[in-house]
């Protein structure tokens, strides 16, 4: 969730290019698709090993999630510079190797007795800085690998796999961790990301040839791509409700494992099952997410995504302990649908009408805003938590995420179907 945070349709391009027939866009899919299922097990066994074995506290545990998100705060501008000026594709075979790294370090510290909750918060933030230069990169190299017209295919088939992930990895995780524990769960997540690489690796891909820049100071370059957004009214509309999204949902996601185990006295089975249900939703509209985009129109599809399936969010904080812990899996399906069907279609008019020469930065910049958002959204969740108690915090929470539907709902973008396909005002930019 620029995208909101955390799906294929059936080739829907009729005779014409095919992504089935690129070689380049299969390897991409296959590495991220193995990447995300990795990082979907991580997103289980990170919070378990700090509740369950490094014994932390509510709060504690909710810092995790500001370690992680806390370098798209801190990072996302630069990395947006860094990603226009060299090579995206090695950028990110540098990241998923670095990470891989990172991840294999936890079953080693455990076996030898030095993993500590100090240990832990270590890895999670230098793993976080290493995620922002790869998603900044990877959100730019799609349009090198996949023509325009092929975009939204190519994004809602990237987004189905993180669903299919969702669907299958919080399982596996809840069990590989009842079968060898938490911390040797990241052998599985380490080796995720060598597969990446691997694939990007594979990837024939001619690198882009850049003109040289002229020189402008590091700041004015820095707000290039902020500029170029605030110049697009719709690029703003969508802006402002990811990034509210973000807020509340990132708060949620801060307590909900901690909400599951010690409310409802889930087990890490069950854990992994409302995760895995939660995954359903999107699965099920990424196969229809072309058709559905083209059926409501680019521009509709958006608003209605974020406002019809906000009643079931509320069954989240409804859940009861026993059977009734799949009401949270549930709520989350709703907002699984609704985040690909925005998703897509929001990341995809982004691509077609950026320059390609300042992709990296307008994307960057997105995440700095949307993303940025979300270490104070993971504390303001472990504070509400804390004063309010786990179910009171999850009620703030869910309202709040249904709300920003008020920023798509109530702009431009109600009473049109599709979106342009050329920016609304001509930018400038500096290079």
């Amino acid at each position: 969730m620029t995208q909101q945070v955390t799906r294929t349709p059936a080739d829907t391009t009729g005779p014409g290019p095919s992504l089935w027939r690129s070689r380049n866009f299969l390897l991409l899919w296959g590495g991220q698709t193995v990447s995300e299922l990795g990082t979907r097990l991580a997103g289980v066994a990170v919070p378990l090993l700090a509740a369950d074995t490094l014994n932390a506290s509510v709060f504690q545990v909710s810092l995790l999630t500001v370690l992680a998100w806390l370098p798209y705060l801190l990072f996302s501008l630069p990395a947006g510079i860094v990603a226009d000026r060299v090579d995206q594709r090695r950028l990110m075979i540098g990241c998923d190797l670095g990470r891989a790294a990172l991840m294999l370090s936890l079953p080693v510290a455990a076996l030898v007795g030095q993993l500590t909750l100090p240990f832990l918060y270590l890895v999670v933030g230098l793993g976080g800085v290493l995620t922002v230069l790869f998603t900044v990169a990877y959100k730019s190299l799609l349009p090198r690998l996949v023509p325009a017209d092929l975009l939204v295919d190519g994004n809602a088939k990237l987004t189905i796999s993180q669903d299919a992930a969702e669907l299958v990895g919080p399982t596996v995780s809840g069990a590989l961790i009842g079968l060898v524990g938490a911390a040797r769960t990241f052998l599985t997540n380490g080796f995720a990301f060598l597969v990446s690489a691997l694939t990007l690796i594979l990837i024939r891909d001619e690198p882009v040839r850049r003109e040289p820049a002229p020189r402008v100071p590091l700041a004015v370059e820095l707000t290039d791509g902020i500029g170029f957004i605030r110049r697009q009214p719709i690029l703003v509309s969508i802006l402002a409700c990811t990034t509210w999204s973000n807020f509340f949902v990132m708060a949620s996601a801060s307590i909900e494992v901690t909400f599951l185990v010690r409310v409802l006295h889930a087990n890490p089975v069950q854990v992994g099952l409302v995760f895995s249900v939660s995954a359903v939703g999107g699965l099920i509209v990424g196969v229809l997410a072309a058709r559905l985009s083209a059926w409501l129109g680019s521009a509709r599809v958006i608003w209605v995504a974020m406002a019809a399936p906000g009643p079931f969010y509320l069954l989240m904080p409804l859940a009861q302990p026993g059977w009734g812990v799949l009401l949270y899996g549930v709520g989350l399906a709703a907002f699984s649908a609704n985040a690909v069907l925005f998703n897509v279609a929001a990341m995809s008019y982004r691509q077609r009408i950026t320059p390609p020469a300042i992709l990296g930065r307008v994307n960057a910049a997105f995440l700095w805003i949307c993303f940025g958002v979300i270490p104070l959204g993971a504390l303001t969740g472990g504070a509400l938590g804390t004063a309010l108690g786990l179910r009171g915090a999850l009620w703030v929470c869910v309202l709040g995420t249904w709300a920003a539907c008020l920023f798509v709902v109530c702009s431009p973008l109600r009473r049109m179907r599709d979106l342009p396909a050329v920016p609304l005002k001509g930018p400038t930019v500096s290079s």
